[in-house]
């Protein structure tokens, strides 16, 4: 874990920093003045690479097949105009919000683009297409963060979540980038396992442990679940309320641990870029209902800096259990194992 801390360090400049600090100043001095603006670049973005996905996970709006929005995949055109755009600012970058990164035909391509700008670069996958081939082409592309999800340590455990998923290929896949890794002499990507507790699977958490020990991974992460309709409860809400991000109230009924804040960092320093190049402004939204702007027509400063997104921030300060999107937000409520 910790060469993955100097390795994100060695990403940073003078021009990146100097942004960085001047977003957490606007951040501060917005907190207190109660006032909008921003006018540095986010240091942490997230790419849609695809909504298309092999599974369907019940508590996944592109499992579920639910979206309003269009699907598709991303251009790569529009992405390198827009990473060559940041590149001064951007510390971090998320190939990924909704769907599977490596459906995508040019995913790698892209990641290579970003890594060669000295960019941070991160992705999570249900590790189903890492054939050895693929494998050592994640290594190559220099991507630095690779986020196995691996919900259960048996077939049956897993697919109650993974559902249409296959353990083995995650198992294989798993071992395909470690030792593509030894074989490449490289200590990148990252490799974590991450395991979201849910209530079919929060009886295996000890095994997963023990199983991220034996395959070699670099870091295992435990994960809280969100969940859409948590007011009546649901079976993937954990029994072990250390693990659940909602707590159950004498009535019966579920209410969201986290306190709801006026005021949220992410606003700030990060956003979310789908597919087609709609701005959103964080991973809470699923289907896009709060577009900002959109690169593919208008640079990403002028998004980042528009009316729409000022005016959304001010809303954010004023009343934030006013925004659909943050009432079922559980920033701070997650839990690393």
């Amino acid at each position: 874990m910790f060469k993955d801390y100097l390795n994100f360090l060695s990403k940073v400049t003078f021009k990146r920093a100097k942004n960085a600090l001047g977003l957490v100043f606007g951040f501060i001095w917005s907190k207190y003045s109660k006032g909008n603006k921003n006018s540095y670049l986010p240091v942490a973005l997230a790419f849609e690479p695809t909504t298309s996905c092999n599974l369907r996970c019940p508590e996944c709006p592109s499992g579920l097949r639910s979206f309003t929005r269009p699907t598709g995949m991303l251009s790569k055109s529009l992405f390198e105009k827009t990473i060559d755009e940041l590149k001064d600012a951007l510390l971090y970058l998320t190939f990924y919000f909704q769907g599977e990164p490596y459906l995508h035909p040019d995913f790698l391509e892209m990641v290579k683009f970003a890594a060669e700008r000295k960019v941070y670069t991160s992705t999570s996958t249900n590790a189903h297409y890492l054939d050895y081939a693929n494998a050592v082409k994640t290594v190559e592309s220099g991507l630095d963060r690779l986020i196995i999800s691996i919900d259960g340590t048996t077939q049956e455990t897993y697919k109650a979540y993974r559902v249409g998923g296959d353990l083995k290929k995650v198992i294989a896949g798993t071992k395909n980038i470690i030792q593509a890794k030894k074989d490449l002499n490289s200590s990148t990507p990252h490799v974590i396992f991450q395991f979201l507790v849910v209530g079919p699977n929060e009886h295996q958490i000890e095994d997963v442990k023990a199983l991220a020990k034996e395959m070699g991974v670099d870091e295992l992460r435990l994960k809280t679940a969100q969940i859409y309709d948590y007011e009546n409860g649901s079976e993937f809400i954990p029994q072990n309320d250390k693990y659940a991000r909602y707590k159950k109230l004498a009535n019966g009924k579920f209410q969201i641990k986290n306190k709801l804040i006026d005021h949220c960092w992410k606003m700030w320093h990060s956003c979310v870029i789908t597919w087609d190049g709609l701005v959103v402004p964080c991973c809470f939204d699923k289907d896009a209902e709060y577009r900002m702007g959109d690169v593919s027509k208008k640079t990403f400063t002028d998004v980042w800096n528009s009316e729409v997104y000022l005016n959304f921030r001010k809303k954010l300060i004023s009343g934030r259990k006013n925004i659909e999107m943050c009432k079922n937000c559980t920033e701070g409520t997650k839990i690393w194992g």
